[in-house]
């Protein structure tokens, strides 16, 4: 028999510490919402257009960040609109653990794969009590996105660095 106590028959007993890296949510919520439904009819098959944007911000220095998933929904023709929907679905998240290198994948593509599940669930639900179909959205990759925008950052550095110096007077 050991003297290590049993969690099973101790009730207060805690988990030990958790080793390495850990992603704690500390909160989600809708940060802004918006649903216009301008109130035209069309005649053809609508078009869903989808925009994505994630950002994070520090919240402190105890490594908490608030990470913000910007989803933007519009649906209808090119010349006019059945409805849109902006979302702004955020997360309180404290990471702790990781290197500093691996926090901004971390905040920009885990955090809203946490995130996306619940967004998504609001789109669907808000074009539903509109009027219309409810709104399903496929899948995102996340890491996709992220490296898209590395490309499109390190693309303007680039551009901006052959660009020719223009004189200061």
């Amino acid at each position: 028999m050991t003297d290590t106590p049993d969690m099973a028959t101790q009730p207060n007993a805690q988990p030990a510490a958790q080793a390495g890296p850990a992603i704690r949510v500390l909160g989600q919520y809708i940060k802004d919402l918006s649903f216009e439904n301008p109130g035209v009819s069309v005649q053809e098959q609508p078009n869903i257009d989808l925009g994505i944007d994630v950002g994070a911000t520090p919240k402190g220095d105890d490594g908490t960040f608030e990470v913000t998933l910007k989803l933007n929904a519009r649906a209808g023709t090119k010349d006019q609109t059945l409805f849109l929907i902006e979302l702004d679905y955020a997360g309180q998240f404290q990471l702790s653990g990781f290197p500093q290198n691996e926090m901004e994948p971390i905040l920009l593509i885990e955090c809203p794969r946490i995130l996306f599940p619940f967004a998504r669930r609001i789109l669907s639900d808000i074009s539903a009590e509109g009027g219309f179909p409810p709104l399903r959205v496929d899948p995102v990759d996340f890491a996709g996105l992220y490296q898209a925008q590395k490309q499109r950052a390190a693309a303007a550095a680039a551009e901006q660095a052959a660009a020719p110096a223009t004189p200061q007077s």
